[in-house]
């Protein structure tokens, strides 16, 4: 179950020439590669393309009616070899996954294909969340691009340029005899708006042709000595063709390109950006009208020496906008500039961030800087708070050198925001794993924790401070291998369900059984691949009736040789886990060891239930929900429970009792009924406060004459209470 259903939203998929498209930048793209006469498309979810694999999925009847094969890969790596099809037959084919960590899974793959080359178009879609949002190392998919010789579009975050540069990364592709990376930004998947719909086109050239009639070009083929001149062909052959599509095509953008004697080169990701950069200056406005003349890079590889060289041409200076590092587009335009005998100053990272995110306000102190320093806006002279914000026309009547500068926040965003770090959800089945591993600690000492990609990976961060390296997906097994020594402690790895079965199976299980690992590996099977969305997976229990699940990871781990496993169905059991947990670690047996934590997501069990929950009560029927609380008079103020479990759930509230200062535990409505909490708290020999109540809609009339006499009772006994209680007062 994925983390939302686009099962209305696809139908808009079927709109046809002339029709007014309005969605979200992902349902763009899917509706572009119908509108290209794809033949297959297939991928790995992770943000921020995660929701295209849903869409995909949910739009599977509309791929079938036009032929198209649509798979979820196994990993980023398979997605990227499937474009093989696409080397000897005209078949489009496109494959998605998440940048840079899915290019670095996939970047063997992807090396062979841009080697041999290609006959039909091959573009592959990367979600780019680059930034301080991003869920994975601070790098880019350009340098792939580059290494390779892939060239990369890198379209303007609106949804006409992202449909065209679907389409045109196909024709570019096959032009070239190249494939093509179109790299989408978090704001470009997710920006919604309209375009004009074309039609949907079935391939000419089908898959059962290619079946049927199989060819074979062994110059296509990665092997010596073709190989030795698949790297002349790039050069001389598929480089000029690609050169010479971009520029009759002018997938670059000018514009206001005689406007002034400056000038600003952007990457087509960060338009938006720039733009609204520049209208807060006064030097634009929100219709794309600048001052400023710009030359947007939708294909930021290749350069194109012409259009640089064009653009930079009696201009005093240019600034380059180009997000991250290193500062592979300056560097090149510095190359041609200086090749040309160019007098065009260039400024680029002098200006703006070395590294990371170029958000608005940073664009903002860059583009000031430049203009500045070139005398096309006013010097800081008054103080922030005097100066406003001048429209463009108003600009066009005083004058560009008078208008005053844009108002400012008075402090950075960090200074007045609270740091908010990740962390699991309410109820979320993988919490408990890690608390009694803190009770395990206790009893033997601090052990070494391979940690591994997943939502585990917060186990990381307080309150549990648990994990000591992370090297991939699924590489928690084959980051422990070093540490295979005889000593009196054995490490432990984490991995996931979805890590498990992406490669965790051979590079971590397999690799341990092969090289006689006497480690603890610890499988967190949550039923999905949660991190992504949610996803299916081969264990998942949900029947899919496109995929095949149900198959158990413990068979699959006794299938390579691993003879010590356990599978424990219920993680909120703390107790049973930290004995399992201490049994595998302190065990005589040799070789490796694995232990399976069963649970499904919280997340995905809500989405679920939820709706079945509120339709059931709607409809009058009888419903029973768990809700746990803490008796303020039991609980102690000590807040082990918290530190030990970290529940969003759990917080404190004031002592009800005049004589105890310290505020005691207490659970919010937020609760889902997990009593992860309570089974900590026992499991930790801590205190007897919490306690379980059931929360009934639509009571029976035994449910309310039981209610009565509960009250009657109690109320009996705290009258009671209370006279004594009247008696000793005086």
């Amino acid at each position: 179950m994925a983390e939302r259903s686009f099962v209305e939203e696809v139908k808009k998929l079927r709109l046809s020439g002339g029709d007014v498209f309005r969605g979200e930048g992902i349902l763009a793209v899917t509706k572009a590669l119908l509108e290209s006469g794809v033949s297959y498309v297939a991928g790995y979810q992770g943000a921020p393309i995660s929701h295209l694999m849903d869409v995909l999925a949910d739009a599977q009847d509309i791929l079938t009616e036009h032929g198209i094969r649509f798979e979820n890969s196994a990993s980023e790596a398979t997605a990227a070899a499937t474009l093989a099809a696409s080397v000897n037959y005209p078949l489009r084919g496109a494959v998605t996954f998440k940048a840079t960590v899915g290019t670095n899974v996939a970047s063997d793959a992807l090396a062979n294909l841009a080697s041999g080359g290609v006959t039909g178009g091959a573009l592959i879609i990367v979600g780019e969340d680059y930034g301080e949002g991003s869920s994975i190392m601070q790098e880019r998919s350009h340098a792939f691009a580059m290494k390779s010789q892939i060239w990369l579009l890198d379209p303007r975050p609106n949804l006409p340029s992202i449909v065209d540069a679907v389409k045109q990364g196909f024709d570019l592709s096959e032009a070239s005899n190249t494939p093509v990376m179109l790299q989408l930004r978090i704001r470009a998947c997710h920006v919604h708006g309209h375009f004009i719909a074309g039609d949907n086109k079935r391939a000419k050239f089908t898959l059962k042709d290619a079946l049927e009639n199989p060819q074979r070009d062994v110059s296509r083929i990665v092997l010596p000595p073709a190989s030795f001149l698949h790297e002349q062909e790039k050069i001389k052959e598929r480089w000029p063709a690609a050169v010479r599509f971009i520029e009759e095509r002018e997938l670059n953008e000018f514009f206001s390109e005689d406007a002034d004697d400056i000038g600003i080169i952007v990457q087509g990701g960060s338009y938006n950006t720039l733009l609204r950069a520049l209208e807060r200056l006064g030097l634009a406005d929100v219709y794309g009208n600048t001052r400023v003349p710009l030359y947007v890079m939708n294909v930021a590889y290749p350069v194109i020496e012409s259009e640089v060289i064009r653009f930079c041409e009696g201009k005093r200076a240019v600034l380059i906008v180009e997000e991250g590092q290193p500062n592979f587009v300056e560097q090149n335009l510095a190359t041609i500039l200086r090749q040309a005998g160019s007098t065009t100053a260039l400024h680029g990272k002098d200006m703006l961030p070395v590294a990371g995110e170029y958000t608005s306000s940073e664009l903002l102190k860059g583009a000031r800087s430049f203009c500045e320093r070139y005398e096309r806006l006013a010097p800081l002279l008054a103080p922030v708070q005097a100066r406003k914000i001048i429209p463009l026309m108003e600009v066009a009547e005083i004058g560009v050198d008078n208008a005053p500068e844009p108002a400012l926040p008075s402090s950075a965003l960090g200074d007045v925001v609270h740091a908010r770090p990740p962390g699991f959800c309410t109820g979320c089945p993988e919490r408990p794993i890690f608390s009694a591993m803190k009770l395990v600690e206790r009893e033997l000492g601090a052990h070494h924790v391979s940690a591994d990609i997943g939502c585990h990976l917060f186990s990381i961060l307080p309150p549990f401070n648990i994990g000591n390296t992370t090297m991939g997906y699924g590489l928690g097994g084959a980051g422990a291998s070093a540490l295979n020594a005889p000593a009196g402690k054995r490490a432990i790895s984490m991995m996931g369900d979805g890590g498990f079965w992406h490669n965790g199976l051979t590079s971590g299980i397999a690799n341990a059984v092969f090289n006689k690992s006497d480690n603890l590996t610890v499988i967190v099977d949550n039923n999905y691949t949660s991190a992504t969305g949610g996803q299916d997976i081969l264990s998942s229990h949900a029947v899919n009736k496109t995929r095949s699940t149900g198959h158990e990871i413990e068979r699959a781990v006794r299938g390579v040789g691993v003879e010590w496993v356990k599978t424990l169905r219920r993680t909120y059991d703390v107790a049973g886990m930290r004995d399992a947990l201490k049994d595998a670690l302190t065990t005589t047996t040799k070789g490796p060891k694995v232990l399976i934590a069963q649970s499904e997501c919280m997340l995905n069990k809500q989405r679920r239930e939820k709706p079945l929950v509120r339709k059931a009560i709607a409809d009058g029927k009888r419903m029973v929900r768990d809700k746990f609380g803490v008796d303020s008079d039991t609980c102690t103020g000590d807040h082990s429970c918290i530190r030990l479990s970290g529940c969003p759930s759990l917080s404190i509230k004031p002592n009800p009792d005049p004589l105890r200062t310290d505020p005691v535990a207490t659970v919010l409505e937020t609760c889902v009924g997990c009593g992860v909490c309570g089974e900590v708290s026992h499991a930790a020999v801590l205190c007897p406060s919490f306690y379980k109540a059931q929360v009934i809609s639509n009571p029976n009339r035994w449910d309310r004459m039981r209610e009565r006499v509960r009250a009657g009772v109690i109320g009996l006994l705290q009258r009671g209470e209370a006279k004594r209680r009247e008696a000793y007062a005086f």
